[in-house]
C-alpha cells in the first residue's frame, strides 16, 4: 500500500545551508515570485562555521572578520530575512523517477518539485578508516569536525595530548578547538617539507600556541586498546619511526565533496575533485541542476564558498528568467602535476568567467612564483607568471582569463605549473 507524500512546489530548491547555500537563497528570494526553499539534514542551519568558535571567517564576502558561529547566524538571518524558507533536519535521500527531491523528515517524507536546483552538501574530511592508517581501534580518534561538534556544540571533555595530522589551515582550527577543550596539541604532523598553511598562521601558531610542526613525517599507528595511548610516527626521509604519547589523534585536511546526490543522479564526477562537472556559470550537465560551494572544490574557505553561492544565483536566475537554451559543446580543464585539480572543469567560449575571475586547483608540491601554462592540443593558448606562490594543503587561485583564447573541437584545456 503505498502512502500519499507532501509535494511542494518551490521555484528553487538549495540542498544545503552552508554559506553557498545560504548566500545563493539570499540572493534569489527577493527576486523571485515562487518560493526559494533550503534544506539541509542537520537540526541548525549555517554549516561548518557554526561549530568553529574562532575569528577568521568572512572578509571577502562580509568584508570583516567574525567568528564562525557568528558568521553562521549573519548567513542565515541574510537568507530569512530576503524571504527564503529554510527546512533542517530535512535530508533529501535521493531523486524520484520524475526528478524531484525525495525528503525526509521528521513531519514525514515529501517530495520538492522546483524548476531549479542548488546542490551545495560543501565537503568533509576524510576519516581514519579511508586514509588507511593501521594499528588499534581506540577511543579518541577524530577529524576536525567531529572534534569542533563535540567542544563547541556539546561541551564534551576529549583528552588532555593530541596529536594533529596535517598542517593546514582547518589544523590550526583544531589546536584552536583542543585549546579550548583543556587539550594540549604536543605535535603536528605533515607530509611536505614545509607546512601547508600560510605562514601569517602557522608562525603565529607555533609560537603563541606553543604547537611544534614536525614536517616530512607521517603516522603509521595508532597504539591503545580502550583510548588512544600513543601514535608511531615515521620520518619519510630517514625511515625512523619514533612513538609519541597521546591520548588524542584528530585527523584534518584531505577533503571529500558530499557528493551522493550528484552520484544517485547519475550526473558526471570530475575524477580529480569527485564533485560534479560544472562550467563556468556553475551548471551541470543536466538542465536546471547547478552546484555551488566546496563540493566542486574540496576546501575552500566559507567566504569562497558563500561568493559561489551569489556567482550560481545570477546562473540560475537567467535560467528561470527563460535561457534555457541547449548548451554548447564544452570544453574540459584537466590539471596535470603538479596540480591535483581545477575548478570549475568546463569552460564554454563566451560564457561568464568563474566566480571572483579565478579558477580555484590544489597543488602538491611547493612551487614559488610559478608560470601557469594553458594548453590545447599541442598549442600554448595563454601563459602567466604569478607573484603568489603554489602551495600544498591551500586553494591556488588562477586567473579567469587564461582560457580565454580556447576554442571548440580542439580538444580539452591542459593547465600545468612550470618553474
Amino acid at each position: 500500500m503505498s502512502t500519499a507524500r507532501t509535494r511542494l512546489t518551490p521555484a528553487v530548491a538549495i540542498v544545503g545551508a552552508g554559506p553557498a547555500g545560504l548566500r545563493a537563497a539570499q540572493e534569489l528570494a527577493p527576486v523571485l515570485p515562487g518560493e526559494v526553499l533550503v534544506l539541509d539534514r542537520e537540526q541548525q542551519a549555517g554549516g561548518i562555521p557554526r561549530h568553529c568558535a574562532h575569528p577568521g571567517f568572512g572578509i571577502r564576502d562580509l568584508h570583516r572578520f567574525h567568528r564562525g558561529p557568528d558568521y553562521a547566524r549573519r548567513m542565515v538571518s541574510g537568507a530569512e530575512r530576503a524571504g527564503a524558507v529554510i527546512r533542517t533536519s530535512a535530508m533529501v535521500t535521493g531523486w524520484s523517477p520524475d526528478g524531484a527531491l525525495e525528503v525526509t523528515s521528521p513531519d514525514g517524507l515529501f517530495e520538492v518539485h522546483p524548476e531549479a536546483v542548488v546542490l551545495a552538501t560543501g565537503a568533509r574530511e576524510r576519516p581514519r578508516p579511508a586514509r588507511m592508517v593501521p594499528g588499534d581501534r581506540p577511543d579518541g580518534v577524530y577529524t576536525t569536525g567531529q572534534l569542533q561538534n563535540l567542544v563547541h556544540l556539546h561541551h564534551r571533555h576529549v583528552g588532555s595530548r593530541a596529536v594533529i595530522v596535517g598542517s593546514e589551515l582547518v589544523s590550526w582550527s583544531a589546536v584552536l578547538t583542543l585549546r579550548e577543550a583543556g587539550c594540549a596539541t604536543v605535535l603536528m604532523t605533515s607530509e611536505y617539507p614545509k607546512p601547508e598553511a600560510y605562514a601569517v598562521f602557522s608562525v603565529p601558531g607555533k609560537l603563541a600556541l606553543r604547537t611544534p610542526v614536525r614536517a616530512r613525517t607521517k603516522v603509521t599507528r595508532i597504539l591503545g586498546k580502550h583510548r588512544v595511548e600513543a601514535v608511531e610516527i615515521e620520518d619519510l626521509d630517514t625511515g625512523r619511526r619514533t612513538t609519541v604519547p597521546c591520548d588524542t589523534v584528530v585527523f584534518t585536511g584531505d577533503w571529500i565533496p558530499d557528493n551522493e546526490l550528484v552520484r544517485a543522479t547519475g550526473l558526471e564526477l570530475d575524477p580529480a575533485t569527485l564533485g560534479p562537472v560544472v562550467d563556468t556559470g556553475l551548471r551541470t550537465e543536466r538542465p536546471g541542476v547547478f552546484a555551488a560551494g566546496n563540493m566542486l572544490h574540496p576546501v575552500d574557505t566559507a567566504d569562497v564558498a558563500a561568493l559561489d553561492g551569489k556567482h550560481v544565483a545570477a546562473t540560475v536566475l537567467e535560467y528561470l528568467r527563460g535561457d534555457r537554451r541547449p548548451l554548447e559543446k564544452g570544453i574540459r580543464i584537466v590539471a596535470d602535476a603538479p596540480l591535483r585539480w581545477v575548478a570549475p572543469t568546463m569552460y564554454r567560449p563566451g560564457d561568464r568567467r568563474p566566480a571572483r575571475d579565478r579558477y580555484l586547483a590544489w597543488v602538491d608540491e611547493y612551487v614559488p612564483f610559478p608560470r601557469v601554462v594553458a594548453t590545447q592540443g599541442a598549442q600554448v593558448i595563454a601563459e602567466k607568471r604569478l607573484m603568489w606562490p603554489a602551495a600544498p594543503g591551500r586553494v591556488f587561485r588562477i586567473p579567469g582569463d587564461l582560457l580565454d583564447a580556447a576554442r571548440p573541437g580542439h580538444g580539452d584545456v591542459r593547465i600545468s605549473l612550470r618553474r
